[in-house]
This record gives structure tokens, sequence and C-alpha cells, in this order.
């Protein structure tokens, strides 16, 4: 026997003492005289039932009989009987007289009479819940009459009725009441005595005729099941006529069972115990229990039996079924389930479509408690289809993730994306950066996510790269502003205005419009406004009406600017901008999918010229742009066009996916086509000679000791001063620091001025180069420049370089 516990303060048991648990209120109801409590346990405040049964001698026949229900509750393990967690008997003394308790502690249940009239339920989705209620308690009854045999002798319950069931939070049916329970022993012929030692416990109008009459020897012949049977059609008349049982006559009305198990209702009930329905064959043959609820639990619970066709099939069906099912099933079983599932991958992808759906059906905070955690936990899989999943939902519960989990447990296995093989699911990750970017900390912008965008704005797929300037648009305002002056103007400018797909160069005018507030007048008139007004002839007709509204919007800013010129205060004037402008609002969506376009050579490359310019390393444009040149290997895409704008030519799509700082192809082409625009063009004054003359001079007047022996001086090298070099060494080797675009070229300034101000220190003639021609000169027919080399020009250098010998 327990051993016996001391000190209970008053009431009902509520303060006991050395009990790990918090006893709570009470329910209205219980079997017996048995009384049960809600309750807490004093660990981790876990939710539990406490079940209470008090004596006023310790010989009682009701604790005995109590006793015996804690052993076999104890003992008798089955996922359709109530879970048993602890139990303590205590004996409390109040003056002369003694008390005695009995507690035991099981999994949180509400007595199913109770549970019934809160949920509701009515029609078909009451019967279909019932259905599987029944269903349940049959397979504990079936398991104690059938199976124990396996285990120990077979067991009989004798008292199956309302109040012997109770529900548990996933809506579950459980029996418990297992004071009467006692072993079948038909198979002694010598036994005399009562079976069940405790049958005085059960109610009249619960017993068959047979335990009514104390007939055991009729009990002993019959089969195991006869008095559970009996049970079990009791409680199929108290749950559907809605009361309580009052006496064995009123089973004869029959009138609110439903026809289809009506059949298995008069069975069971039989005045012959030998001819009354196995629970076993009940649940294997009614037609009641075949509905939708009872087959898709089921499925449910044997899952990992399931191969992928069956899962799949069942998963794509769900979210419609789902509708249909009583929704309290739905959110209290059906999504545990689901959500178990997934966590533990028996469950297919489609699953998390039917998962999301049944979680939308709760309020915000049981999403955060029972949808979020297996969310979250998803993200660490390693099945493709999963993550597909996930970032095609993530619209649906992105809002609901916090940030810190977000910055550390969610992005850091998205990002795992952006270098994935599947240019698909590259697409979705980029694509839900537009929700995940808000919430990741600047560290996390800066050092990660932008570096992962660089290299998207180069990739193979177009629309990526439309995708990519979309989204640097849109998340523009979560850079910090150090951040914003290091990349946007560069992302802009250098790549996506220059971007050999149309829709690339509309979403770069369009994202620069979109972000205007964020620059300033000098990056307006020097950096931005001079690569839009090129747009303006360009090939695509949507591009150039971006590019004329892009323009009127910077130039505006900028007439806004010099109006407040007098203003006192104009550093703050500087930041003026216009949020949007009409059509802008599409810069919140995004380009068509990348999968459309695969295949489509026409649609990659729309842009090029009549006289398709390809790209060579010239010394001029070196010297300009201030940074070092390697040969690109990428191939060169070439498309003619016949529209009227064709004299403008474009650069290739970049093709490098090494970061934004080190593109070798599609982005120095900028100096190039600056060049190219600018070049042809004569200059309005002549440039001063007194600079060139003193430098001149200045040279003459330096001996030259070794004549003979001095290298002769090309037009390359006066072309290619070392000043670049160093410049290039110099230049800031951030991410975004190394494709900052060049200053534009000032019209009103003499070309050859900046060549002739480039002075090697090495070379005194240097300074007096001839300056390059100011005619665009067009490339060989070949076109590839690599085994080509230019003839040497017989002006400048080498006269000087003849005069100075003949000095000598």
């Amino acid at each position: 026997m327990l051993k016996f516990l001391k000190g209970v303060v008053g009431g009902s048991g509520a303060g006991l003492k050395d009990l790990p648990y918090n006893i709570g209120d009470p329910y209205p109801s219980a079997w017996g005289s048995w009384s049960h409590f809600r309750g807490t346990s004093k660990d981790d405040g876990s939710p539990v039932s406490i079940f209470s049964l008090s004596g006023s001698n310790p010989q009682d026949g009701h604790l005995a009989a109590g006793r015996n229900g804690v052993k076999r509750l104890r003992t008798v393990r089955h996922p359709n009987i109530l879970s048993f967690l602890h139990s303590t008997e205590v004996e409390s003394f109040d003056g002369s007289s003694s008390k005695v308790t009995i507690y035991i502690v099981t999994e949180p249940v509400m007595p199913l009479s109770e549970k019934i009239k809160e949920l509701g339920l009515e029609g078909t989705q009451r019967d279909e819940y019932y259905a599987w209620g029944l269903h349940q308690i049959a397979k504990a009854v079936s398991f104690l009459n059938n199976d124990c045999k396996l285990l120990w002798m077979v067991q009989v319950h004798g008292n199956v009725c309302l109040s012997s069931v109770v529900v548990t939070q996933t809506l579950d049916w459980k029996l418990y009441a297992f004071d009467v329970l006692s072993e079948y022993d038909g198979a002694n012929a010598t036994a005399t005595g009562p079976m069940l030692q405790y049958e005085w416990l059960v109610g009249s109008q619960y017993k068959p005729t047979e335990l009514a009459k104390c007939d055991w020897a009729t009990i002993r012949k019959s089969p195991p099941w006869a008095i559970d049977s009996w049970g079990l059609g009791c409680l199929i008349y108290e749950i559907f006529s809605g009361m309580k049982l009052g006496k064995t006559e009123e089973l004869r009305n029959t009138a609110s069972i439903p026809k289809s198990l009506l059949p298995d209702y008069q069975r069971l009930l039989s005045s012959m115990p030998s001819r009354r329905l196995n629970t076993s064959k009940l649940i294997e043959n009614s037609e009641y229990f075949q509905n939708k609820l009872v087959d898709t639990i089921h499925f449910m619970e044997i899952l990992s039996l399931k191969d992928s066709v069956e899962k799949d099939t069942f998963f794509r069906k769900l979210p419609n079924l789902a509708e249909q099912l009583p929704r309290p099933i739905v959110l209290k079983k059906l999504l545990p389930l689901l959500a178990s599932a997934l966590e533990f991958g028996s469950a297919a992808a489609p699953a998390l479509t039917a998962l999301l759906k049944m979680g939308s059906w709760l309020s915000a905070e049981e999403f955060s408690l029972k949808v979020l955690p297996t969310i979250v936990k998803l993200f660490a899989s390693n099945d493709r289809a999963v993550r597909v999943a996930l970032l095609q939902h993530i619209d649906q519960f992105g809002e609901s993730l916090s940030a810190q989990v977000v910055d550390e447990q969610v992005y850091p296995h998205v990002a795992t994306g952006f270098a994935d093989t599947s240019a698909f699911l590259r697409e979705l990750t980029l694509k839900s950066m537009l929700i995940v970017a808000p919430k990741l900390s600047q560290r996390t912008l800066s050092g990660s996510l932008l570096k992962y965008l660089s290299k998207l704005q180069v990739d193979e797929e177009p629309a990526i790269r439309t995708n990519t300037t979309i989204l640097l648009g849109n998340i523009a305002s979560y850079l910090n502003e150090g951040t914003r002056k290091r990349v946007l103007i560069n992302a802009f400018t250098v790549r996506a205005l220059r971007d050999t797909f149309s829709p690339a160069r509309g979403a770069g005018v369009m994202a620069l419009c979109a972000t205007s507030s964020y620059y300033d007048m000098t990056e307006i008139a020097t950096r931005i406004l001079p690569n839009i007004v090129v747009l303006i002839i360009d090939p695509d007709s949507d591009v150039r009406s971006k590019a004329f509204q892009a323009v009127d919007q910077f130039l505006q800013i900028v007439k806004q600017y010099n109006e407040k010129g007098n203003a006192e205060d104009t550093s703050g004037a500087g930041s003026l901008g216009i949020s949007s402008m009409p059509g802008n609002a599409s810069l919140l969506g995004w380009a068509m999918s990348s999968l459309t376009l695969k295949g489509k050579a026409s649609d990659q490359a729309p842009v090029a010229t009549a006289n398709s310019v390809t790209p060579a390393t010239t010394t001029a444009s070196t010297a300009s742009s201030g940074l070092i040149e390697t040969p690109s290997t990428a191939p060169v895409h070439r498309v003619s066009s016949s529209t009227d704008f064709a004299d403008q030519p474009m650069p290739p799509s970049p093709t490098s996916t090494d970061g934004w700082g080190e593109i070798e192809n599609g982005i120095h082409e900028e100096h190039d086509s600056d060049k190219d625009g600018w070049d042809d063009i004569e200059p309005l004054d002549e440039p001063k000679p007194s600079s060139a003359l003193a430098n001149i001079q200045a040279a003459q007047k330096r001996p030259v000791s070794q004549p003979v022996s001095q290298p002769k001086p090309q037009a390359s090298t006066s072309l290619r001063p070392k000043s670049t070099v160093k410049a290039a060494k110099d230049e800031d080797d951030d991410l975004w620091g190394s494709i900052a675009a060049a200053p534009p070229k000032s019209a009103s300034r003499p070309l050859n001025v900046k060549t002739a101000g480039a002075v090697d220190d090495d070379d005194p003639w240097a300074a007096i180069a001839a300056p390059p021609p100011t005619t665009k000169v067009k490339p060989l027919s070949a076109g590839r420049g690599r085994g080509n080399r230019a003839a040497a020009p017989k002006l400048g250098a080498q006269r000087i370089n003849r005069t100075s010998s003949t000095g000598m």
C-alpha cells in the first residue's frame, strides 16, 4: 500500500503538501465517488488533471476499489486509455477522526459530457465527431477484452458508460475509471465466487441481465467482451440522446440512434451474452465509422506506413477537405498531427499548404505557439521541395516571425538559396527577402545580404537580375546612410542601366526614382542624370518613357535646390527628393519569372546596336576611369536591331558572378560608352598651350645621359600613365567601391587636357604625347582584338624622340 502522508490543510485538498502539483478548480462531474480537478505542475506549470477519492475509514470499500483503479491505471498503457502520471495517498486527522484521500494525477482531460456541451456540434459534423470518439473507445475496450491476453489475462472493464470517458486537449476520447476492472477467469471451471469484486459500484441501469442477477456461471461461459459490449451500447445511447441513462428500459428507444449504426447498436445490446457483438468487429465492419473525419485522422496516424504517392495525393486534397471537417477537431487534433509529421519528416512538402491554411483559423497568439515553431524548424530542412514551399508561402507567416528569430534562425538557412543551382529557387529566395530583409540587423544586411545581391545582379537569368534591382529599391529604407551611399547608385547605374535586358534597365530607372530622397545634388548632377539621359534614346519604348519621367523628376529636384540656394541652411536641401512619381508603383512588383525566359534569346538580349559594339580594352578608357582592366573571357552576344535608336550602343550583358566589386564584363564598358558618346564631338575651345609648352620646356632642359639606350616611347605609354595605377591601388576596396561610376566629362573641357596632364615621372616625353583622336574609330571586323596590335602613331612621341636624339 502507498505510504501515508500527513499534513492536509482545509478545503478539498488544495494546498496538499509534498504533492508536486497544484490543485485547481473542480469539474462538475466525475465517475463514481471520485472528484475531478484541474491542476498544474509545480515544476513547469504544465496542465494536468487530478482525481481524488476520500474515505473516513482506511478499510472503506470505496478506497479499496480506488486503490485497485490506481494499480490498474498505472500498469495498463494504451493510446485510448487515460495516461497515468502520479499517485499518492494521504491520511489527515481532524481531532479524533481521520480521513484518507487518494490522489491520481493524469494528463489534462475533461469529462465527455462537459466537452460535448462546450463544442456544440450539430448535424453531420456532430455525427462525424461522435464516430471518431466511439471508434477510440471501441479500440480501448477491444484492447482490454481481446489483446491483453498477450501480456496478462484478459481484462473486463465492467462499467463502460458516459461517466467513464474523458476528452483530452486534442479532443481524443479516453477510457478511465478502472475501479471495477478485473481479470476474466472464464477458463477456470472451479471458480465459483464473483468475477468482478467491485461490481456493486456499477449502477443498476448499466448492468446487463446476467450481471444484475449475479449469474457468475453464465458470465464465465459468455465471451469476455459480453459485459463491456453492453456498456458500449449504453454509451452510444447516452451520447446521441444527450442525457444520462436512467434505467435499462430506456435503451429500447432508438429514435436518436443513426440508421447506419442501429444494427450494430442492437447487436451490442443483445439479451443473449453469447450473441453480443465483439468490439473488434464493430471497428472493422461498421459502416458508421467510414466517414471523412475518421479516415483523415486514421491516415495521419499511420502516415509513416504510406508511400510517397499516397502522401502527395492526400496532402493536396487536405486543404479543401479541412474546410468540410469540424473546425475544433481540425485545429486541436489534425493541426498538431500535421505539425508533428512535418517536423519529423514523415509529411510531404504539400502538407505545408494545409498547415498554413489551418493556422490561418487560429488567433495570432495560438499561431505563434502552435505553428511558428514547426515552420522555423522546417527552414533547416535539406529537402528542396520543403524549402520551395516555405519560400512560396512566406508572406503568410513572415510577419509573425520576430526579428531575432529571422536574423538568427531563419535567414542563415534561407540564404543558401542564393547560390542554389536551380534558378527557380534563387528567384524565390530573392523574392522572400522583401519580407525577411526588414527584420534583419544592419550587420546581416551589409555583411551578408548585399554580397549575395551583388552576385545576383549579374546572374545568368535576366529576370533575376531585374528582380534584384527591384528588391534593392524596396529595401533601401532599411539600409543605413553609409551603405546607401556606397551601394545604391553603383547598383542602379553601373549595373542595372547597362543591362542588355530592357526590363532590367527599366527597373534601374524606377529604382533610382523611388530612392531619389537618398541622393544629394552632386550625385544627382554628376552620376544619376548623365546615366539616365542616355536612356531617352533607348531601343525599348518603355525604357525611354521611364527615362523621360526620371529626367523630369530629378530636374525638378535640382530646380528646387536652386530656388533655395539663397537660404542659410542648404545642407538639408541636398536631400530633397520626390519619393514617387506617376507609374512608380510598379517598382513594388516583381519582374516576370525567370523560367518563362528560358530558351528565349530574343527576349534576353533585346537591345543591341546596328553596328554591334564589341567591348574593347582601350588605353584611353583606362586612363579616364582610373581602373586596371582585365580582358574578359565571357562571350559577347551580338544581336542586330533595325530600330531608329540603333546608333546608340549598349554594352553586353554582365556575366561575372564574383561580386559588384570585381566586374570584368559589362561594367568597365561604361567608360567606353562614355567615351563613345563624347569623343566624336570637337572641343568648343582650343586647349591652352601654355601648360603643355611648359611641360615640353621642362623636358627639354632635363639632361639625357644615355640617348642610345633610351627606350622608344610609344603612344600607348603616353596614354596609360602610372598615375592611373596608383589611383587603382588607392581605390576603396569595399564591395561596391570598385564599381563606382566615374564623373562624366564636361563638354566645355577639352578632351586632350586630361591626357596632357597625366605626366609619367620616368618618361619626360609622355607630357607632350599626342592626344587621342577626337573621332571614334570603329573596331576591326574581327571584333576580338586579341591578336591585333594598333599601328604606332606617326606623330607625337616619336617625332619628339628623333628631335631629341638629333640634338644630342
